[in-house]
Parts: C-alpha cells; sequence; structure tokens
C-alpha cells in the first residue's frame, strides 16, 4: 500500500482535489492498487487562520509519504511547493503537452515535454535590497545543470518518440550562468549518441512553441524559462485545465496541475479536474519506475485512455469549450475506468 499525502490547496484547489481522490479511490477497489489517502493542511486558508503556509504537522506527514499530490495553491505558493522542492530535492520539474480529441489547439501532432530545472535560477530566493534598489542572484551551479540534463536525455531515450532533445537558454546574454547550463547539457549530450541534440535561445523557443510545437519532443530549459515556456506550451495544446506536472526528485515526488488556484471561479463547479487527473496519472508512472510495479503502469494508461475517450464524446468544462460541469467530467471518467478490464 502507498502512502500518498494530499494538499487540497486554495481556490478550485479542493474541487479538484475531490476528482483526483475518485478516481484514486476507484483505483484502490478495482484495480488493486492501494493507497492510503491522508489530507494535509497547507496554503493561504491555514496563513487566513493564523498559522503557517506549512504547518509542521503538515511537513512531517508529507516527509513521512511514498508520495504526494499537491492541488493549486494562492499567493502562499513560494511558502509551499517551492519550500518542498528545496527541502526534499526535487530537481525534476516535468511538464507534459500533447493534444486531446476535441480541444482547438494551435497545432496538430503536438507531444511534447518540458523539463525543467526546479531548485536554483531566481527561484532559489536570493533578493536582497540596496539603497534605492532591490537585486535577486541567479544561481546556477554544475551539478544541477548535468542532472537535468541527464534527466532530459533518459526522457528522451524513455519516451521513444522523436528522440530529441532541446536545451533552451539565453547563453549569449547571461554567458556565465546560461553558459554553465549550455556547456553542462553539451557535455551530457555525448553520452547519447541515439538523441538529436539541438540548441535554441528562450525568445526563439517561445516563438517556434507557436509556430512549429509539433517539433518538439523534449526541452530542458532552467528554473525561471521553463516555467514560462510551460505555462506557453499548454496553452497551445488548449488549456492549463489539462497541464499536469511533477516534481521529481531521487527518492521522493510531488505531483500537481500547472495552473494556479483561479479563485475567480472558486466553488462554481467549472474547474477542469483533468490536470488534477493526469497528475494523478503521472504519479502512477512515477511509482511504476520507482518500484517495478507493473500494476501502476497499467493503470496510468487506463486513466490516459479514459480521459482521452471522455474528451472524444464532448464531455468537457468550459476552459476547453465545454458545459459540463467538475462533477459531470469526473463521473465520465470513473464510468470509463469501471468500464474497462
Amino acid at each position: 500500500m502507498y502512502k500518498l499525502t494530499l494538499i487540497s490547496g486554495d481556490g478550485i484547489g479542493p474541487e479538484i482535489s475531490r476528482a483526483a481522490r475518485t478516481v484514486l479511490q476507484l483505483v484502490h477497489d478495482k484495480f488493486d492498487v492501494k493507497f492510503q489517502i491522508t489530507d494535509v493542511e497547507a496554503g493561504d486558508s491555514i496563513v487566513k487562520k493564523g498559522g503557517k503556509a506549512l504547518p509542521d504537522h503538515s511537513f512531517q506527514a508529507i516527509k513521512n509519504s511514498d508520495v504526494c499530490m499537491k492541488a493549486p495553491v494562492g499567493e502562499s505558493a513560494a511558502d509551499v511547493i517551492v519550500y518542498l522542492r528545496r527541502t526534499f530535492d526535487l530537481y525534476a520539474n516535468i511538464r507534459p503537452a500533447k493534444n486531446y480529441p476535441n480541444i482547438q489547439a494551435l497545432k496538430d501532432n503536438i507531444d511534447l515535454v518540458i523539463v525543467r530545472e526546479n531548485t536554483e535560477d531566481v527561484y532559489a530566493g536570493l533578493e536582497y535590497d540596496l539603497e534605492n534598489a532591490s537585486i535577486a542572484i541567479r544561481l546556477t551551479t554544475k551539478k544541477a545543470s548535468i542532472r537535468i540534463a541527464e534527466y532530459a536525455f533518459k526522457l528522451a531515450e524513455f519516451r521513444n518518440k522523436k528522440k530529441s532533445v532541446t536545451a533552451v537558454h539565453k547563453a549569449n546574454l547571461l554567458r556565465k550562468t546560461d553558459g554553465l547550463f549550455s556547456a553542462s547539457c553539451r557535455e551530457v549530450s555525448k553520452k547519447y549518441a541515439g538523441i538529436k541534440f539541438s540548441e535554441m535561445y528562450v525568445d526563439a523557443c517561445s516563438m517556434n512553441l507557436i509556430r512549429n510545437p509539433e517539433d518538439f519532443d523534449v526541452i530542458v530549459t532552467t528554473n525561471l524559462f521553463g516555467d514560462i515556456l510551460s505555462d506557453e506550451a499548454a496553452q497551445v495544446v488548449g488549456s492549463l485545465g489539462i497541464a499536469p506536472a511533477a516534481n521529481i526528485g531521487d527518492n521522493f515526488a510531488i505531483f500537481e496541475p500547472v495552473h494556479g488556484s483561479a479563485p475567480d471561479i472558486a466553488g462554481k463547479g467549472v474547474a477542469n479536474p483533468l490536470s488534477m487527473i493526469l497528475s494523478a496519472r503521472m504519479m502512477l508512472d512515477w511509482l511504476a519506475m520507482k518500484n517495478n510495479d507493473s500494476k501502476c503502469a497499467n493503470v496510468s494508461q487506463k486513466i490516459e485512455d479514459a480521459v482521452t475517450r471522455v474528451l472524444a464524446k464532448g464531455i468537457k468544462t468550459p476552459d476547453i469549450g465545454g458545459s459540463n460541469k467538475t462533477d459531470d467530467v469526473t463521473n465520465a471518467v470513473i464510468e470509463e475506468l469501471k468500464s474497462s478490464t
């Protein structure tokens, strides 16, 4: 049995968390992949009560679990997910973007993954006030650059699609920091003769994600650039509502939607649950690889197939052009899983 901690988050977080919990309960009951789910508090709602964004008891519960899922939190994100990424050294942020049926996208045949270094860059939070100015230090180390490049190349091999890795940076201007990152990617590329390697400046990449998104396979980049490009890629395939993400380290991982807490639609019952459900799917893939668990791998594919069939039937929330409610989509996914063998 896998011990899973679940952060319900803020805004639409509790709504899409319920959707993921419902799917995982069916997985537990029907497919014999057992979960012990523990709810943990974190986010703006706790801060408003006068507490810490990530209370000590929540942190300990996460630390003692096998894996964590997190719905989006609001303004306290830096004190929750950024802190957890650093503490557990979750250095690889994995954000896939692909076409699904009945979702309007800029192009067809898009199936790419952005591999974002998750611990350094300006997101390290090294900011200081000067007289009449503020400064942020952009941290880049060879260790972090090498290991994220290694992850990207191994992923390109595992995906077995276009077998290409594109390193995205701005080394023509950021000669030291991105210079180190790009040199590290080139160094790692020499070990993977079967993977095509290329480099692209971040501004050109942002343009080509719109012009030729179908050309990309695996993009590896730094923290800030990866954050921005992955949101762009999600919109290129139709919506942040279908964008899952993983924060992966050597021994632990946290899975979450790419999007934010969307307080403007909270409580209206129209939030898209698929980003959270697909994040659960990514979690099952990770558990399968980490534990050599074929049951997890099998159920992961069943969830992917169920989501695809639901969308093919036109059952979708307003963000992707539909009129269905959160519960409608969740229940449709559940029915597809129940009918699968």
